[in-house]
């Protein structure tokens, strides 16, 4: 029973780091305990910024913590930073307890040992700068703030302890997190501006509310709501972010992806140089779904969506279009050039072995895709829908003629209206039914095979107004989104 603990499917260095950890806090709380002196009022002002923290920890967004990737800014340390500076280390190494418990039990059921793991890297690093502001001289810091420089100089100590404690709990957790995934760049995620804004305001509202408490503890109820409204500002940029990507791939999703390729287009046909587009398809993803669930063909999608972000360039740009097929915009490269992006793609994704689970030894899944390749040579002028168009019908080439395989198609002028088949002008539009986007779908196919003139124009007038009517529909999903970003920040 103890073996099926997710402890114990970690890699045994990584596995050993965590116990090292948790052990290491325990018998720092031991020797603590057995040297502090008690006493009512650090017992009644602990219990006052660990309910604050816990209040705090339970508004936190739940979507911080299922969005998955980046770094979440819970600002639980915000309160460990004044148990710290206003009571002894052992406040600040067990103040975490209740915060990842109230995360645990209210916000976001994760798994039990990562929050056992945050509690205890935050203690230890905490109660260690706890230890650094106390042996400071109380000419220079001290337990009370004092006036005039005294005043300044404290909360450059205090400062200087939650940079301390910050960074080193921070750090604790890094090295769990590239221990777990080498690819990961710490360094790049620190850097962004998101990482340094949440920083800064981090330490500066760690070092205001350890002010403000330091000078009467009646003056958090002050510093209560400016926490939560800082917090909601700080949200709505996840939130944006939600708006952006397909939450199962972390790929952009199918409105984001039109937008931005509309502009790389735009671009494309200002500067007169190529762009190429390319539709994959998994072969067999049906079989993936009916033979092991379709838990294991998620795992699928974002081994795949993966594997499409390691092996592209940093200005391509991936969505998922929809199920089991994903869309690839390539600026400043030819026909022949993506071919040889995709073909690598594809050798690429044949090689690899995707697990059905976490477990040591457990099965796993091969992959093929088909790739439809279609391009915009310098000096043409294509729609996204040509180049949808021409690239759905290589795609649809690779798969009837085999799959695992690559195949291309020349675009062509109001293609995605209008296609050339067999002499005759016929209406070609394939429509999501959701109305959400332009993705042209093989369930519905209107080709009206036309002899007269007449025939010709009511044919194209259909389409026009399929293509309008998605336009609409796709307006309307980038509206609901707007609008359940809002909701969501307002409540």
């Amino acid at each position: 029973m103890v073996r099926d603990w997710p402890w114990w499917q970690l890699p045994p260095l990584l596995r050993w780091y965590v116990a090292t950890t948790i052990a290491v806090w325990v018998a720092v709380a031991v020797i603590l305990a057995m040297r502090t002196d008690w006493r009512s009022s650090d017992l009644l002002l602990f219990a006052l910024l660990a309910g604050c923290g816990s209040i705090s920890s339970a508004c936190t967004p739940r979507s911080a913590y299922t969005s998955g990737g980046g770094v979440t800014m819970d600002f639980c340390s915000i309160w460990v930073l004044p148990t710290a500076i206003l009571l002894p280390p052992i406040y600040a190494l067990v103040v975490p307890i209740p915060f990842m418990a109230v995360l645990q039990l209210v916000v976001h059921r994760g798994v039990v040992y990562r929050r056992v793991f945050t509690a205890a890297a935050m203690g230890l690093s905490y109660a260690a700068a706890s230890w650094v502001f106390h042996s400071i001289p109380a000419s220079f810091a001290g337990t009370s703030v004092g006036s005039g420089t005294h005043a300044f100089t404290w909360c450059l100590a205090v400062a200087a302890c939650e940079i301390l404690g910050n960074r080193g709990h921070h750090y604790l957790i890094a090295v769990a997190v590239k221990m777990s995934d080498p690819s990961v760049r710490i360094l790049r995620l620190d850097l962004n501006r998101e990482s340094m804004q949440g920083l800064f305001v981090e330490i500066d509202l760690g070092v205001l509310i350890a002010l403000a408490v330091g000078l009467s503890p009646a003056l958090v109820l002050i510093a209560m709501p400016t926490v939560l409204l800082v917090r909601r500002f700080l949200v709505f940029p996840l939130l944006v972010a939600q708006s952006r990507v397909d939450s199962k791939t972390g790929l952009l999703n199918v409105s984001t992806w039109e937008a931005e390729a509309e502009v790389e287009l735009s671009r494309a046909r200002r500067t007169q140089s190529p762009l190429a587009m390319a539709l994959v398809d998994i072969d067999h993803f049906k079989a993936v779904n009916d033979t092991y669930g379709h838990l294991v063909g998620d795992r699928v999608l974002k081994s795949l969506a993966q594997a499409l972000t390691s092996q592209l360039r940093d200005y391509d740009r991936a969505g998922r279009f929809g199920g089991e097929e994903f869309v690839l915009l390539l600026p400043q490269t030819s026909e022949a050039d993506a071919c040889g992006i995709a073909e690598r793609l594809r050798s690429h994704v044949a090689s690899m072995q995707v697990p059905v689970s976490d477990r040591p030894n457990a099965p796993t899944v091969s992959l093929t895709i088909s790739i439809g390749v279609t391009a915009m040579e310098p000096g043409e002028t294509r729609e996204l829908t040509d180049l949808l168009a021409a690239a759905d019908s290589a795609l649809y080439h690779a798969k009837q003629t085999g799959r695992n395989r690559i195949a291309t198609h020349a675009a062509e002028s109001n293609m995605g209206l209008d296609a050339e088949f067999g002499g005759h002008r016929t209406g070609d539009v394939r429509v999501d039914p959701t109305g959400a986007s332009l993705r042209l779908s093989r369930l519905l196919c209107v080709s009206t095979k036309a002899r007269h003139g007449a025939a010709i124009a009511s044919a194209q007038t259909d389409a026009r107004a399929a293509y309008r009517q998605a336009r609409r529909g796709r307006y309307c999903e980038q509206l609901a989104i707007t609008t359940s970003c809002a909701v969501t920040l307002g409540r």
